[in-house]
């Protein structure tokens, strides 16, 4: 029966883990007994404990953490009975459990978990000084260019977070990251002044009270923000809902069949409403595998389709150049995956956005290098060309040589290959600052755009190498 509940607790585990159940490197047996309710219990901590995204100070944290150390001891005061096989049972046992420990320690402190969190608490501040606070006092939230923008370059900071493919560190960024989002949308449906009614009462009877209902959804968004943003101890998103809800049921219950100006009106609250209703379905949004796991969105396989076509293309590409052979030049093939990448839909995903945006610059990368390399084919220097202008043609022909290079790199940062490619393109760059013009102006054009697309090749290469993921 131990060995039995041994073997059970490590299947559990391992499963999660690893993928696979553990066998002790053998079948196990059919005819083994039920495990006890005991192992059950820890079958159902697996889960949780192999996704869980909070940190160390979460009540939900440490209530994994006391079940694990309440595991550990049970495994510990187990009596082997001097039999070897149950020995080692115990030692699995007990390592599986200090590697579920170990694993949820891990996350909670990675890095890029306390960067998720650094950032979610800027953001808090921010929306608690800007639309929290002022609500809360009477007044009136300051929404600004400067808000906006504030608020979506801690999106952008959010969806450059690695997360190494952790399932706990992309859930949390993808948490943090769909309440952001939605806040920002809650913001740009505001109207800019709580109490700017666009009915008089006199126009008609039933627009007193549909001008009552606009104040309180005004006051129902400054709650939904609060709540989306962990700045509200006592209101729920249950308890928003169901007076979102009854502002709809008083809208519907109005008479406003005679009027039509009164019926857009109502109308567009009611769609505003909605539209805060929707919101509030992000409370368990993060816990969607579907959602946080962007491998198995369509938008995502629609992108990673077209990169593997230019993929092919670019390798096509490199090759032909290689050979000498510059009659291969599928640039109407790369402007149409240009426009096919213009048309996924992100969804307003900030994840899928970046995905896109990346998509886009390795196009425009190869695009790039087939226009430089048909420049350099076709140009024809003049025996009075200006010696600046010359010097300039010359550092571009460095450049398409080393953005072949750039093209068809595959590694890291720290591979010697990247120090020397960014090491000569910044000699590149170093050689067109000593460029003089001498006032001759297509050296000033051309030197400009030299620096320019020498600028967007150590972008690229510098893009290729971050190892970001969705």
């Amino acid at each position: 029966g131990i060995l039995s509940k041994f073997n059970a607790v490590l299947c559990s585990i391992s499963e999660y883990l690893f993928g696979k159940p553990f066998d002790g490197g053998k079948r196990m047996d059919p005819g083994m007994p039920q495990s006890p309710p005991q192992t059950q219990e820890v079958a159902a901590l697996g889960p949780h404990v192999c996704t869980f995204s909070g940190l160390q100070n979460d009540r939900e944290y440490k209530r994994l953490e006391r079940e694990l150390a309440k595991l550990q001891l049970e495994v510990d005061q187990v009596d082997t009975e001097g039999r070897a096989d149950l020995q080692a049972a115990r030692k699995r046992a007990a390592q599986e459990v200090e590697g579920l420990l170990r694993y949820m320690e891990e996350n909670a402190t990675h890095p890029s978990r306390l960067a998720i969190e650094q950032l979610s608490t800027e953001a808090r501040s921010l929306v608690e000084d800007k639309i929290v606070a002022p609500q809360r006092s009477g007044g009136v939230a300051e929404i600004n260019d400067e808000l906006v923008d504030a608020l979506q370059e801690l999106v952008l900071k959010l969806t450059q977070v690695k997360t190494e493919g952790r399932i706990p560190l992309r859930k949390a960024r993808y948490r943090a990251l769909t309440r952001l989002c939605a806040v920002q949308e809650v913001i740009e449906g505001r109207t800019q002044q709580t109490l700017s009614l666009p009915l008089s009462d006199d126009t008609h009877e039933a627009v007193h009270r549909i001008n009552n209902i606009m104040v309180k959804v005004s006051v129902a968004r400054g709650q939904l923000v609060a709540l989306l943003m962990g700045l509200s101890g006592r209101d729920s998103c249950a308890h928003l809902s169901r007076i979102l809800t009854e502002l709809q049921v008083e809208l519907d219950a109005l008479d406003v069949s005679g009027n039509s100006v009164v019926r857009n009106y109502r109308k567009q609250v009611v769609e505003e409403i909605n539209g805060l209703l929707k919101q509030l379905d992000l409370e368990e949004e993060g816990d969607d595998t579907r959602r946080y796991d962007l491998a198995q969105n369509d938008s995502i396989r629609e992108i990673e389709g077209v990169r593997s076509h230019v993929f092919q293309l670019r390798e096509a590409v490199l090759r032909s150049c290689f050979m000498g052979d510059f009659s291969f030049r599928p640039k109407a093939e790369l402007q149409s995956l240009v426009t096919r990448l213009d048309q996924v839909d992100t969804a307003k995903n900030p994840c899928i956005r970046e995905a896109r945006r990346r998509a886009v610059l390795e196009v425009q990368a190869v695009i790039t290098f087939l226009d430089l390399r048909e420049a350099l084919t076709f140009r024809q220097p003049c025996p009075g060309e200006h010696p600046a202008y010359r010097a300039v043609w010359t550092v571009l022909g460095n450049l398409s040589e080393l953005q072949a290079q750039v093209l068809g790199f595959d590694g890291k940062r720290a591979d010697k290959s990247y120090l020397m490619l960014e090491e000569l393109l910044t000699k590149q760059l170093l050689a067109l600052d000593a460029v003089d013009p001498e006032g001759h102006e297509p050296t000033k054009v051309s030197r400009k755009q030299a620096v320019k697309f020498a600028q967007n090749i150590l972008s690229y290469l510098d893009m290729k190498t971050d190892e970001w993921e969705y």
